[in-house]
């Protein structure tokens, strides 16, 4: 059987392939995708089982550690095939999980191994930051002297990365959220779940603000009805999301800096360059407003300078 396997002809495997098709009606493509992972699932029990050619495989002596045995070897990869991502092993995760379903209610078997195993988690991409000296060229570039629209581009450039803003939270400003009257100038944004936040926001920030309330939005606003947020488009109206991305995406090629520019980078950088300057994780936790400082430790990983230094300071035997 073991050479049977080797060549995708699993009986058991087969049978089941067969009910998906005839009583599941399933598609072609996930008809192949199940016979991959299940002939690869039968290949690796085998080998295990050492079974001898024309041997039936024992499904019924499959444990969760076996099961589990298997999804490690697709992360190492074989031979045969390289490593596969959590994504490509979750997916074999759900197709055992299937099949063993199925061999108990057919009675092949009396349990299914594999029923309380959990899929990988997906590596949590690492967001990309401009260098302080990047999101200088594009701070300098909205900067330039021009009109309206000018002067509302600067304003909501600073402001994104002054405050580490969502770009739908900063859509959503109004003037009375800003408080840029007193000595320590705050802007209250409204997270998910309509979370409240206060986040200070630099000079740099409240000048391009002060500058656009009083020189730009006016106009832009007498074009519309009386929209309460505070930056605009064209027409009066408050800016889109689709807007937002179109003003940082202009201004990063005016400033030629080659790797795409979101508003997302903006918070994304102004995250990394809090930790650089030595903020502490739960600081910058509050000032994004995650829920878990664990999403926020995802930065520290573009941090390595950062936690170096945090290293030598704390460790006993560094």
């Amino acid at each position: 059987m073991a050479a049977d396997v080797a060549r995708g002809e699993c009986r058991e495997v087969d049978w089941y392939l067969s009910d998906l098709s005839v009583a599941k009606g399933a598609s072609p493509n996930t008809l192949s995708n199940y016979a991959r992972d299940l002939n690869r699932y039968a290949q690796f029990i085998a080998e295990t089982q050492k079974a001898e050619v024309g041997a039936s495989l024992d499904w019924g002596q499959v444990d969760s550690g076996q099961v589990e045995s298997f999804l490690v070897s697709l992360g190492l990869g074989t031979e045969n095939h390289g490593p596969l991502a959590a994504s490509s092993i979750g997916r074999c995760l759900s197709a055992v999980k299937s099949f063993h379903k199925w061999l108990v209610r057919e009675g092949i078997t009396s349990e299914n191994p594999a029923a309380a195993l959990k899929s990988p988690k997906r590596s949590m991409p690492l967001p990309k930051a401009l260098s302080v000296q990047d999101v200088g060229k594009l701070l300098d570039v909205v900067a330039e002297p021009g009109d309206v629209v000018a002067l509302r581009d600067s304003a909501l450039l600073e402001f994104l990365y002054a405050s580490g803003a969502r770009v739908s939270e900063a859509i959503r400003v109004t003037a009375d959220d800003m408080d840029i009257e007193d000595e320590f100038a705050v802007v209250r944004l409204f997270g998910k779940g309509r979370k409240q936040r206060l986040v200070p926001l630099g000079d740099h920030a409240v000048r391009a603000m002060s500058a656009y309330a009083t020189r730009a939005r006016p106009a832009l606003a007498a074009k519309g009805t009386g929209v309460p947020e505070l930056f605009l488009n064209l027409r009066g109206r408050a800016l889109s999301r689709q807007s937002a991305w179109e003003i940082i995406d202009r201004a990063a090629r005016r400033a030629n800096i080659q790797t795409a520019v979101s508003p997302h980078t903006l918070r994304h950088s102004f995250a990394t360059h809090l930790l650089e300057g030595g903020a502490s994780i739960r600081e910058v936790q509050e000032l994004l407003g995650h829920s878990s400082v664990s999403t926020t430790q995802i930065y520290t990983k573009l941090s390595p300078a950062l936690l170096s230094e945090v290293y030598r300071s704390t460790h006993p035997r560094a």
